[in-house]
């Protein structure tokens, strides 16, 4: 093996790089943006306006992390299977929230969690087969739930009932395509 070689296989083992550390801010911050959302139970405009900034912080650096580690060529196995499990808390705090504060009906929140639950943990048993990483399909759906939660994160007036409701069934349908589209790769790679 050359020297290139190990290099390679040392730093796609590290753990504390900047999108690393971008990863674990991400978990640790998801407290503190459902705090905010449920306070006062959620009847205090200006707590549910922080809860979405501090939401949109913590998903932008989703998107920063993933540049980053590209850019610096900083890819670690760490950030491959921390990344998405970190994408999929940030999901998960945000629909129970708004289960609690019943903005959200349950059925949303279990068809989304149980796709993600199922996507990680086919991507846990064939991590001897190699991390399988994000697909475009799995990250337009991750920005279309981003945002349609958003929307329900926000005190906004009723008349955004009809869109929030609209981009909600668009991320439902990128949610089940995508997790079609991993289980069929995973179905391949094992052929």
């Amino acid at each position: 093996m050359s020297a290139s070689h190990d290099r390679d296989e040392v730093s796609r083992r590290v753990i504390f790089n900047l999108p690393n550390i971008l990863t674990i801010f991400r978990i640790l911050a998801l407290p503190f943006c459902a705090w905010a959302l449920i306070a006062e139970s959620g009847s205090n405009a200006e707590l549910r306006t922080l809860s979405f900034i501090l939401f949109f912080i913590v998903a932008m650096t989703d998107v920063l992390d993933g540049r980053l580690a590209r850019a610096s060529n900083q890819i670690t196995d760490f950030g491959e299977l921390w990344d998405p499990i970190a994408d999929k808390a940030l999901i998960a705090t945000a629909l129970i929230s708004l289960n609690y504060l019943e903005l959200l009906p349950i059925w949303v929140t279990l068809v989304i969690l149980g796709r993600e639950l199922a996507v990680t943990i086919l991507r846990l048993s064939v991590l001897k087969g190699g991390v399988i990483p994000a697909s475009k399909s799995g990250k337009a759906k991750t920005l279309t739930q981003n945002i349609s939660i958003g929307l329900y994160i926000l005190p906004l007036p009723t008349f955004f009932d009809i869109p929030k409701a609209l981009l909600l069934g668009v991320a439902l349908i990128l949610t089940i395509a995508s997790g079609y589209q991993y289980f069929a790769a995973a179905l391949s790679k094992r052929s």
